[in-house]
């Protein structure tokens, strides 16, 4: 898959780091509002292994305050602006509203990470063809009324990749992830996270987002800033589950378990 000018290889995981431009995110919020920051966490995280940086302008955690478009606009543009400038890596705008992807990829964005899967703005399959980039469709949903818990999710998902196909969006073009922490219980997510391998049948590559989660947290008795091991553990499970890219907060450490894993599976 190719995201930017990078070829991503289909037999490795990939690091993708965040980068939270909000006041409110449950781990990190407020700590990278200013350009300054932002910029210099993009960096570090660069220097310690991150393949793509994916930048968000609103928070998503459970009971989120909705943020005016124009507001996310501001907080996204003009760092992805900056950071295409100045570093060589392909960035991600973390957003479900089409005119927040619009302005993020005129601004350099190589990738729409959308956490409703295309389902929640009716004109995002439209921007994401128009622009020619990759897309991650995530699960999600309004309910927690499954009859068949896994079948669902992969049945909502699928649903997702048809309104891409009916954009004219390839299928070489997307990426999906199982939405850990959305409209799930507990055991729901864990039990998503042990079943990865089933997603890999949509013939997609897979991305795992449970850094720092409530999942984790939930399994361990921590706060999220204690989270880094679970995640970590996660990260081992998505690499034997052949999943391509996992994202994370803490990306050092992640990169080191994500590498000392392939070592041992002989990917690398």
């Amino acid at each position: 898959m190719i995201i930017g000018n990078i070829n991503f290889d289909n037999d490795r995981t990939y690091i993708m780091g965040i980068l939270n431009t909000t006041p409110d995110s449950f781990s990190d919020g407020g700590k990278f509002m200013s350009m300054d920051a932002a910029l210099l966490h993009a960096e570090r995280m660069i220097a310690e292994g991150a393949d793509i940086i994916d930048i968000g302008g609103e928070s998503t955690r459970p009971g989120f305050t909705p943020v005016d478009e124009d507001v996310e606009i501001r907080r996204t543009a003009p760092v992805i602006e900056a950071i295409k400038k100045t570093l060589s890596v392909p960035v991600s705008i973390d957003t479900y509203k089409s005119r927040v992807a619009a302005a993020a990829l005129d601004s350099g964005a190589d990738m729409v990470n959308d956490v409703w899967g295309l389902k929640n703005d009716a004109d995002m399959a439209g921007v994401v063809k128009h622009f020619n980039v990759p897309a991650c469709l995530m699960h999600n949903r309004r309910d927690t009324d499954y009859k068949d818990f896994m079948s669902d999710v992969i049945s909502d998902i699928t649903e997702s990749m048809a309104i891409a196909a009916k954009a004219g969006i390839k299928k070489d073009k997307l990426i999906i992830d199982p939405g850990v922490g959305f409209k799930k219980t507990q055991e729901q997510n864990l039990e998503v996270i042990r079943r990865l391998d089933e997603l890999r049948a949509l013939g997609c590559p897979v991305l795992l987002g449970t850094s720092r989660k409530s999942v984790i947290g939930n399994a361990l008795g921590l706060p999220p800033e204690e989270r880094v091991e679970g995640t970590i553990a996660t990260s081992v499970i998505a690499v034997l589950n052949g999943v391509m890219f996992v994202r994370v907060h803490d990306v050092k450490e992640n990169v080191r378990a994500v590498k000392m894993t392939e070592a041992v599976l002989g990917r690398i």
